[in-house]
């Protein structure tokens, strides 16, 4: 299982805008690191949730599958921007998830102009948030992949 969930931004700016964005948003400090690949910004701050350090990747999705077949289609394809974020110490999901969220809802506030994605561990889509339409839970679990197709499809950028 994964140990961070990802935020993915329909943005039309550069990455390196997004990130600049997204650590003001979220009140992260940057975090160099000689490992970082281009476009990648790490950055670190103090969860919303817990009493624990959070961190956050900002990097280009690479998770895009470019012209799927139409049982590959998955709802982040559109979503050129991938937002990791994990908190650190203990594993524990519950308390992961709910820092992811109130991360996706404060991003969402500060720009509902970009669509965004919620997934938890790369296989569930949990939220939505679309421009001029707000934000959606998805009441059931369901995958970002295409056999939920038919309930994400709404709530995802074209």
């Amino acid at each position: 299982m994964s140990t961070d969930d990802d935020i993915f931004l329909a943005a039309i700016e550069p990455v390196d805008q997004v990130a600049q964005w997204l650590a003001g948003a979220l009140d992260l400090e940057p975090v160099q690191a000689s490992d970082l690949l281009e476009g990648e910004h790490l950055f670190r701050g103090h969860a919303r949730t817990a009493e624990r350090e959070l961190v956050v990747l900002v990097a280009p999705n690479g998770y895009i599958e470019v012209d799927p077949e139409p049982d590959e289609v998955q709802a982040i394809d559109p979503y050129p921007i991938d937002v990791r974020v994990r908190l650190l110490g203990r594993k524990d999901e519950d308390l992961q998830l709910r820092e992811t969220r109130a991360a996706f809802a404060a991003l969402a506030e500060s720009r509902p102009d970009i669509a965004m994605l919620l997934v938890h561990n790369l296989d569930t889509l949990v939220a939505a948030h679309l421009p001029g339409a707000g934000t959606h839970t998805f009441d059931e679990p369901i995958s970002p992949d295409a056999p939920d197709i038919d309930t994400w499809r709404p709530w995802v950028v074209t």
